[in-house]
Order: structure tokens, then sequence, then C-alpha cells
């Protein structure tokens, strides 16, 4: 590394990542409410009022709700990654998501990333998980999609 250079910034640990996932949760609740009302404004526009609560989805609207929700909750990191590497949980804990180089993350590292990190969390969040295991710092999601999370340094 030249002198000119500057230093990279350290690979977030776990437990801060962990942190600025609650912090998101409560957010991402929000979101899901929104959705949740969204879905019953156009229950009630379609069926009315009255029968609302007779009328039940078939299988695939099911379907297409979970895959709404799911694209839902995923437009929230995507949209937060691609303006700027940070979510609101991630600015709380000073942390950024960008490529080894240091340049934002691409619009594909971007999805990829959020829907590993949905399975790696379903999973029993073995993917998170990983980044205890030397001598890696990544999670999994970290490596296959070539991106990292970097810790920021405070500011003044």
């Amino acid at each position: 590394m030249s002198p000119s250079e500057p230093e990279p910034y350290p690979i977030a640990n776990l437990w801060r990542r962990l942190a600025a996932l609650i912090y998101d949760a409560f957010l991402l609740f929000a979101i899901v409410l929104a959705y949740g009302f969204l879905l019953t404004v156009i229950k009630v526009l379609f069926s009315g009022s009255q029968q609302v609560e007779d009328v039940q989805p078939g299988a695939l609207l099911q379907w297409l709700s979970f895959a709404g929700l799911i694209a839902a909750l995923i437009g929230y990191y995507y949209i937060c990654w691609r303006k700027q590497g940070q979510t609101l949980g991630m600015k709380s804990w000073r942390l950024k998501l960008q490529q080894a180089d240091g340049s934002m993350a691409t619009p594909r590292q971007c999805i990829k990333r959020s829907l590993l990190a949905t399975l790696s969390l379903a999973f029993g969040g073995i993917g998170y998980l990983w980044c205890l295991m030397p001598p890696a710092k990544a999670c999994l999601h970290d490596i296959y999609s070539a991106t990292e999370v970097v810790v920021l340094p405070k500011t003044k």
C-alpha cells in the first residue's frame, strides 16, 4: 500500500451486524404492516367491506402475496445499499456495504446478497455464524456476493 492510499476500513464483526439487523427489524416490521394494509385495501376493493372475512385467496394468490412481501423487504435493502451503501441500522452502527475495492455494490450484488442473507437467516443464521470461523471474517453472503461490510470511523 502506498502512502497516498487511505487505510482500508476494518471488517464488521458479527455483533455489530446483528445490532444493525435489530435496528432494521423495526423498519422491516413497519414495511410488513404497510404491505398487509395494502393487501387488505385491495381485498376490500375487490370483494367489498361486508364480506372481507369470507373471501379467502387461493394458493396462487397466497404465494404471490408472499413473493410480494419478500420483494418489498428485499427492496428496502436494495434501495439503501444502492443509494449510499447503508441501511438505517447500518448508519446507526457505522457500517457500510461495499466491494473489496471500496466501491459501491452493483445492483446484481445487492440482489444476490439480500436473497442469500435471507436464506442464511432462515437456516438458523448459519451464514452469519460463518464469520466467527477463523480466518474468515466474512459471512457466507459476503463471500458469495463479493461484498464486505466495513466499520466506518467515528465522525467528529
